[in-house]
Formats: structure tokens, sequence, C-alpha cells
């Protein structure tokens, strides 16, 4: 049993916090960095810059990571930007307002420190990006160009195009090489970690699965270091890239590790509509769009004729008109429920009706069109291919969609787990984001992690542990082998009749009618009784999942299979926090807690806390135990949020 949760937020005024932290911080000599193993695994913005600099410090990194290069990850999806309080534009921002904007779009679930920290290293960021020739939009006269987004009154997001994720990826890849040309770190790509071995309750290495070979490997270290993103394939359809997934950090909960916040899940409102059952994924159009494109709907319910043919004065730009002060740069939450609404009230567009406008042809008569392909073009690209539609002509259609996970392992002031020597950088953490992410900051605390966190906080934990790394033949590694050689096994052995992706999807289905957008204790209730007999389904001996092929060598199905057996899992989970959280707040929307306008209505009596959730074992009576860090605010006040 896990005892009250130790955020090791340092004492004295917020904005001293971190500077006193890193003063006080324990050192590790350079002389004995070398005699130190850090295991990576994740090669993305927080995995790939985190190796990169503590290769460059001079210890031994082992980086992990399923796809065939480390320039693979799903980093590169990102495209609209990445925010820093450096007011170029001189509008008003600061590193102040930047954390208050954060903390508000999080609807004030997350850490104040952790989020002023990551508001306070935002411009070495972009110091660090631009000195590896990350090519940043440009200003006419050469300086950087920065531009809104959305939950944010200021210009202060840096971009390349719509390409942004992309090029960051590139630098810290960059950086990433040319310590592995230097033998600081040793790359193992299309390889999946299966499970986290502890060693007297310390994480000390994990187990592998190469995903060519098929070979089972035992890797030790001094720590481990988790940046495997965020679990929004769960819901099967999500903006996520088709690998992505939870296992890393689940395998770690069922090793003793604390998942904070799971139903924290973000709803993006800009992603091309569901256009059929033979998709596996969807598609993203970057929330920089909505800076010059206006999101409307007919006036009239059931109004099937053409965009165009539709006259000013029947048109409904709704976010204009609920939060004039914000308008379309609503945060996400509030944007994706509020198309969801106009959707459901009949006045949704498409085939389906599960659609809104995004038009750019005010902006386009103001600006000219050169200006908008320069800003926009190769979005505009992507959306014609898929749709066939010329954005520039008529409007795109867009619908929300699952994005972004805020949720995740729980992790201190020093971003390490509960479990000593596993720390948890980027969106597989829980720290910053609250209950709603603003848009263009994860790409900002993927790069502050790995950069300019994890390595000041690391020697906390490295400095009393030299000589202490055990070999991979311990024990406790191989009971952990054992463990997941049999349940590859397991997997091998089921002669089912149904598909992996059968049971994903309705999965998936499940969880975005009663976990999505709206939740209420009813509809959580009824996804908590069916998933485990989904579970039971899908682990049959007879009748349940197919898993075709061998175990040593190349077996997708058997990949598969892994990773949605834990979503399987992971689903429940995630209802029975949203079911404890009787509250709404940003992305969770309870439908008993809502204002009498329809907005989010928070519980800051009762829920202004981090909810960490305890393995215990699968079903009942085997549930898992909830632990409560109360969230302390010394510098904001709790308020309502409004952007109207």
């Amino acid at each position: 049993m896990i005892g009250s949760l130790e955020s090791r937020i340092p004492d004295g005024p917020l904005a001293e916090k971190w500077r006193k932290h890193q003063n006080n911080s324990r050192l590790v000599a350079p002389n004995n960095r070398r005699r130190f193993e850090i295991i990576i695994v994740g090669t993305g913005l927080a995995g790939g810059s985190a190796a990169a600099t503590l290769g460059e410090q001079g210890y031994n990194v082992k980086s992990f990571c399923y796809q065939d290069s480390a320039r693979r990850a799903h980093s590169i999806a990102a495209q609209g930007g990445i925010n820093a309080a450096k007011n170029y534009p001189n509008d008003g921002d600061s590193v102040y307002r930047l954390f208050y904007d954060t903390i508000k779009g999080g609807d004030f679930r997350s850490r104040e420190a952790n989020v002023y920290r990551l508001a306070e290293v935002s411009n070495l960021i972009i110091d660090q990006c631009v000195a590896q020739g990350v090519p940043f939009a440009r200003e006419y006269g050469g300086l950087l160009a920065n531009r809104s987004f959305g939950g944010a009154q200021v210009s202060r997001t840096f971009y390349a195009r719509g390409q942004t994720g992309q090029q960051l990826l590139l630098g810290a890849y960059q950086a990433l090489s040319r310590q592995v040309a230097a033998g600081t770190v040793k790359m193992f790509p299309q390889t999946e970690m299966l499970d986290l071995v502890l060693v007297d309750g310390h994480a000390k290495g994990i187990i592998t699965r190469n995903l060519i070979t098929g070979e089972i490997v035992r890797h030790a270290a001094d720590a481990v270091v988790l940046a495997t993103g965020g679990y929004g394939n769960v819901f099967y359809l999500s903006t996520n890239a088709r690998g992505c997934n939870v296992t890393a950090t689940y395998r770690a909960y069922k090793k003793g590790a604390l998942f904070a916040n799971p139903c924290y899940t973000q709803i993006h409102p800009t992603c091309i509509p569901v256009s059929g059952q033979h998709q596996s994924k969807l598609t993203l159009m970057s929330e920089s769009l909505r800076n010059d494109g206006r999101v409307w709907v007919p006036k009239k319910k059931n109004d099937h004729r053409a965009p165009n043919e539709i006259p000013e004065g029947e048109r409904d730009y709704y976010l204009e008109r609920k939060y004039p002060s914000f308008g379309n740069l609503a945060p996400r939450d509030i944007s994706s429920r509020s198309a969801k609404e106009v959707c459901d009230e009949g006045r949704g567009v498409g085939e389906t009706g599960r659609g809104v406008y995004l038009d750019f042809k005010e902006a386009i008569a103001r600006l000219g069109e050169n200006t908008i392909r320069e800003r926009y073009g190769n979005l505009f690209d992507i959306y014609g291919k898929i749709t066939g539609d010329n954005a520039y002509e008529k409007p795109m259609r867009i619908y929300p969609a699952v994005h972004y996970t805020m949720g995740g392992l729980w992790v201190d002031y020093n971003l390490m787990s509960n479990i000593p020597g596993l720390h948890v950088l980027g969106e597989a953490n829980f720290s910053d984001h609250g209950a709603n992410r603003l848009g263009a900051s994860a790409l900002m605390q993927g790069l502050a992690d790995g950069y300019f966190v994890l390595p000041y906080t690391l020697p906390n934990y490295l400095a009393g542990q030299i000589g202490k790394r055990p070999a991979p033949d311990h024990p406790e590694f191989l009971r952990a082998e054992s463990e997941v050689r049999g349940r590859i096994q397991h997997l091998l052995d089921l002669d089912g009749a149904r598909s992996v992706d059968s049971f994903h999807r309705e999965l998936g289905l499940l969880l975005w009618d009663k976990c999505g957008m709206a939740r209420n204790a009813a509809g959580l209730q009824e996804a908590i009784e069916r998933i485990p007999q989904l579970r039971e389904e899908f682990w049959s001996p007879n009748g349940g999942v197919s898993v075709l092929g061998k175990g040593e060598t190349f077996n997708q199905s058997l990949e598969r299979a892994g990773r949605v057996a834990d979503f399987l899992e992971f689903g429940e989970l995630m209802c029975r926090d949203a079911l404890a959280r009787d509250e709404s707040c940003g992305g969770h929307f309870r439908e008993e807690h809502q204002t009498a306008e329809g907005e989010a209505l928070r519980d800051d009596d009762n829920f202004a806390d981090v909810f960490a959730w305890e393995y215990q074992g699968n079903g009942k009576p085997n549930e898992p135990i909830l632990h409560q860090e109360p969230l302390h605010f010394e510098s904001v006040q709790l308020a309502t949020r409004s952007y109207k």
C-alpha cells in the first residue's frame, strides 16, 4: 500500500522554485557519468532530446523505439507550433501570462510549480532549436514569426508552416545522431518494451521484444525513463499514429507506478470528419487554421444546401457568438463541445451531419490567396487529398476527434514516479496540462522535459546509485522475462474467431459513447460492466481473439494483440477515474455538472486534486486504490473559466 504522495515541490516564491531546486539538486561528477547506464524508451521530442542531452553530458544511454527510425516518432505529426513567452510581437506576453493561460486552460487541475517551470524554460527551447537550425517561420525583416493559438489573447506560437513537430524532431534527431556517432547513445530501433523490471523496489531495467526477429531481451540499467507518448488510440479512432499505445506505461502501472488522471482526454475540434467504417484513424487539421478560418453552421436545422449557397445572414458563427473575446480561438475542450452541441441540434453539415464548416473566404478576400497558401498550404493539400475538396474555394468540414491525453503516470517535481528510478517525460506523464491542454504546449512540454528538466533532476536519484546496477541475469529479470514469454504464448495459443481489430473497434466505440466528449454516471457504469465482459471474450480459448503466426518472428498480429489486451484493461481504469471525479473540468465533462449555459462546473472543494490509481488486479474484487494529491494554488485564484 502506497503512502502519501510526495510531490517534492521546493519551498519559496513560485518564480524562484526552479532556480532554488537547481541550486540544491545533487550532482554527478563528469568522471562518474560514464559509469551509469540510462534506459530511455521513446524517441519523440521528450525521449530524443533527453537521450541527446544525457549522452552529451557523458552518460551511457540505451534508446529504444518501435519505429524503424528515431525520427519517425509521433511527434512529427504536431503541425501548428510551439509556445514560448518571448513576446516578440510586443503584445503583452510574459512568463507569468503563459503560466496563467496554461493553468486556466487546464481548468485549474495541474500543479502550479510544474506549469510555471514549463513557462520559464519555454524561451530556452526556442534558443536551442534556432541554434540547431530549426526553420521557424520569419517576418519580412528576419525576426522569428508568431501566431495565435486557442486559449490565449497574445501571439506566442512559433511555427514552421504546418510541419512544426517534424522540424523540431529533426533538430532533436540530429543531436541524438551526434551522440550515437560519439558512442554515448546506443539505438535499439524496432524494439518494443513489454515489461518494467524492479530490483529491491527500484526501476533497474526492461524486457523488450525485437519486432523483426521476435527475440526477447533483458536490459539492465541504473535508471529507466519512459517517454512513450499518450494512449489516445484506446478509442480506436483518433488522430494518433496507429502504433501509439499504452503498453509501456500500463505495464509500469501493473508493477506499482501510479496512473494519474487517466480519464483526462483531449478532444481536438479541428479534425476531418469520419467518413465510414473503413477508417482505422483520423486526420488532424491544425488548430492554427482557426487563426484565419471562421467556424460556422447553418442557422436552420437540416439545411443541406451547399455552403456557398447559404447567405451570410443564415449562418451561425457560434464560437464568435458564444465567446466574443476569444472567438474562433476558444480552447479546444470548449470548441469541441460547442461543435457537438450544434450537430446534436440537427445543424451539422456533411452526409453524416457530424461536421461544421471552417471557412477561409473572408481571410482570402482580406489577405489574398497567396498569403493563405504561404501560411497553410501543406494543410490545405492534405485536406484536398483526403476529401477531394478545394478548401480555397469552399469551406473545410471539421469535427472533434480524440487527439491528446493529459493523464499519465504520476511524477513528482523531479519527473520521477512513485517507483524510485522510474522517470516519465512528455505526454506519458500527467504533470503539466491539467484537464485540458492548450494547443502548441505538447511540443513545449516534451522538449522542456528532455532538454532542460530531466538533466537537472535525474542526478538527484543517480547520485546515490553508483555501483548498484544489477546484472541482466538477476532473478527479478528472469522472473519478468518468464512473465512476458508466458503472456505471449497465451496470446498465441488462443484459437478464436474474431480479429484483434474487431475487439479494438468495439472497445473504442464504447469509450467514445460513454467516456468521450460527454460522460454521465449511468453511461460510465455501463462501460465498467461491459469492458470486463469484452476482455473475457478476448481471452476466451474458443471464440475469442485470433492471433496468427509465431512468437519468435516478425508478427504484427501478435504486436497488435498485446497492445489491445492492455487497452482492454486500461479502458476500465479510465471509466473508473471518470466516475470517481464527480465534477466537470476541462475535457472531463460530466453531464450532471454543468452551468445553465452548458459550461463545465467544477467542484473545487472536493476535487481540486490529482487522482492517482494503484493497481490491485483486474475486475472485482481487485479494484484499483485511489490516492489523491491535493493541488495548492499560491499565485492564482481559483475561478470559473470564462472566454466570453
